[in-house]
C-alpha cells in the first residue's frame, strides 16, 4: 500500500495536499467536500491586519477592482465586506471549520507589523487553530528601508508571535528577499517551524485612460512552480525548517516535483477554483498511480530526491546548469 503520509507543523497528514488560504474555507459545504475528496489540512482564509486595526475602510474597493475582467475569479472572490468578516467573525468561522472536519486547520494572519498580531495569534489558538500561518504581505516602498531592516522587522514579528502561542508557527514569504536560504535559517532561529514558498502578489495594471492603478486577480498556472522548486530544492537538507509550496500546484506531477525538491506539503487554491474541490481526488489518484509505477513506497522516500543538497556544491551545480541552458539556446536563431 502506498504511504502518502507526511509531517507538517507537528501533525501527521494523510497526504501532502493542503487547501491553502482562500475563500474556499469560508464555505462549510466546500470545506466538507474538500475533506471528502482528500484534503489533508486547511489554511483558513486570512485575517487582515487592516481588520485588526480597523483601518483602510476602502480596502475592499481596491482589492475588488478588476475582478470583472476575469470570469473565473468573480464567483470565488467576493467583495471585501463579505470576504473579511472581521476578527470576531473570523474566530467564529475558525470554530465552525474545526467542528466540521477531522483534519488540521491552520489560521492565517495577514499583515506587516506586530500591532494586534500577537493578541490575535493567541485568540486563534484559543479558538482551536492547530497552527498559525503568518502571511507576510509586505511591499517595502520606503527608500530608507534597507533589506536588513525589512528582514529584522520580520524576525521581530515572528519572535513576538512565537512567545505568545504554543501551537506551531509557519511563515508565508514572498520570493523577493535577497538571500532566501539565510532568511529561512533566521526564521527557524526566531521560532518558525515551517516556511511557505511563495506568496503570490496581485500585480497592478495601469489604466492609462482613467489614470488609475487597477489591481486584478489572475489564477496561477504550473509554470509559476519553477521559482518555488528552485528555492525549496536549494534549502532542503541545509536549513532545518519544514518547507511547503504554494503557487502553481495544479497536477499530481506538480505535487511530485514539490516533494522531490524537498517540500513536506503542496498547497492548492487556483486548481480548486478552476476544477472544483473534488479535483483533489483526481490528483491523489494520479499521485498513487505514478508512485506505484516508479516503485516508490512512500512520500518520505521521494522527499528531497531532486534537491540540490544531493550534490556537493549547489552553487557550482546551479552555475553549471545556467551555462548549459545558454549553450543549448532556444532555437536556430541562436
Amino acid at each position: 500500500m502506498t504511504d502518502l503520509t507526511t509531517l507538517y507543523l507537528g501533525h501527521t497528514l494523510v497526504n501532502p495536499l493542503i487547501v491553502s488560504s482562500s475563500p474556499v474555507t469560508r464555505d462549510l459545504d466546500l470545506v466538507k467536500k474538500a475533506e471528502d475528496a482528500g484534503a489533508a489540512a486547511f489554511v483558513l482564509h486570512s485575517l487582515f491586519e487592516e481588520q485588526i486595526e480597523a483601518e483602510s475602510l476602502d480596502l475592499h474597493h481596491h482589492l475588488e477592482a478588476g475582478t470583472e475582467s476575469f470570469a473565473e475569479a468573480t464567483s470565488y472572490f467576493p467583495d471585501m465586506r463579505a470576504y473579511n468578516t472581521g476578527p470576531d467573525g473570523y474566530l467564529e468561522q475558525l470554530r465552525k471549520v474545526k467542528a466540521a472536519v477531522g483534519v488540521p486547520v491552520f489560521a492565517s494572519l495577514n499583515g506587516t507589523s506586530v500591532g494586534g498580531w500577537v493578541r490575535y495569534a493567541r485568540l486563534v489558538q484559543d479558538a482551536g487553530a492547530d497552527g498559525v500561518e503568518l502571511n507576510v504581505y509586505d511591499i517595502p516602498t520606503d527608500p530608507a528601508a534597507s533589506a536588513q531592516r525589512v528582514e529584522d522587522g520580520l524576525m521581530e514579528l515572528v519572535r513576538a508571535v512565537r512567545r505568545e502561542i504554543t501551537v506551531p508557527l509557519a511563515v508565508k514569504l514572498s520570493p523577493f528577499y535577497t538571500a532566501p536560504v539565510n532568511l529561512l535559517a533566521r526564521l527557524k532561529d526566531a521560532g518558525a517551524a515551517a516556511a511557505v514558498l511563495f506568496n503570490r502578489f496581485y500585480q497592478p495594471d495601469l489604466n492609462i485612460d482613467e489614470l488609475d492603478v487597477v489591481p486584478h486577480l489572475k489564477l496561477s498556472h504550473s509554470d509559476e512552480l519553477l521559482t518555488r522548486l528552485h528555492w525549496v530544492g536549494v534549502a532542503y537538507g541545509r536549513v532545518p525548517i519544514e518547507l511547503a509550496v504554494t503557487g502553481g500546484v495544479h497536477t499530481a506531477r506538480d505535487v511530485i516535483k514539490c516533494v522531490m525538491a524537498g517540500a513536506s506539503t503542496a498547497m492548492l487554491t487556483s486548481a480548486l477554483i478552476r476544477h472544483g474541490v473534488g479535483y483533489l481526488s483526481h490528483i491523489l489518484t494520479d499521485l498513487r498511480h505514478w508512485m506505484a509505477e516508479k516503485e516508490y513506497a512512500s512520500v518520505g522516500q521521494m522527499r528531497g530526491a531532486l534537491s540540490l543538497g544531493k550534490v556537493p556544491d549547489p552553487a557550482a551545480f546551479e552555475r553549471g546548469n545556467y551555462m548549459r541552458v545558454l549553450r543549448q539556446g532556444v532555437g536556430p536563431s541562436w
